[in-house]
Formats: structure tokens, C-alpha cells, sequence
């Protein structure tokens, strides 16, 4: 009796790491679909915040993109940036991978 149950307790545990590896691997290629629909692109421009929403404004085109990770850009409200983000235009949003302060423009006096 105690095999019978050694083996349906293996049994179980095999069955169970196999569902966990399964949902780990469709979960990763979930990501790299994601990433691959958003190329990563530089992008200059001013971050604005209006509450708790945090916006970037490209130089470009003044297009105003939805930051899905507003921490990244908290301590940059009202600055100059240059940042390294994920785009997706279908949704209007930027994931923020990088962030660098752009230089302040000489002013001629």
C-alpha cells in the first residue's frame, strides 16, 4: 500500500511541474509577441504630469504618449529627456526602458 501511494504522489509531482514549465513557457513567448509589436525607439521630448497621469510630449511631432510605467519618468516631471522606450501607437502608450537629461539650451543674451 505505502508503494501504491509513493507512486501516485510521484505521479502528481511530475504532472504538476510539467504544468507549471508549460505556463512559464507560454508566458515568455506572451512577452517577446508583446515586445516584438512595439519596437524599441529613442525618442526626445518633455515629460508632463497632470495628477497621478505621467505623459511624455515627443519634439517630433508634439504627440503626447501615455507612460505605462510612470515611475521611471517621476523624477523628470517638467525636464528635457531623451528616452529608450517600447512604442505602441495602437494604444497611445511608451514603456520607458531608459531615461537620459537632455542638455538645457544656451540662451543668447
Amino acid at each position: 500500500m505505502k508503494k501504491l501511494w509513493m507512486v501516485v504522489l510521484a505521479v502528481c509531482v511530475g504532472i504538476s511541474l510539467a504544468a507549471v514549465a508549460q505556463e512559464t513557457k507560454s508566458c515568455d513567448m506572451g512577452k517577446d509577441k508583446m515586445a516584438a509589436s512595439a519596437p524599441l525607439k529613442t525618442l526626445k521630448g518633455t515629460v508632463k504630469q497632470d495628477g497621478d497621469k505621467v505623459s511624455f510630449v515627443n519634439d517630433a511631432d508634439q504627440k503626447s504618449w501615455d507612460v505605462m510605467n510612470p515611475e521611471t519618468l517621476k523624477d523628470h516631471v517638467g525636464h528635457h529627456v531623451q528616452v529608450s522606450a517600447h512604442v505602441y501607437a495602437d494604444k497611445g502608450q511608451i514603456h520607458v526602458m531608459s531615461v537620459k537629461m537632455m542638455k538645457a539650451a544656451k540662451s543668447s543674451m
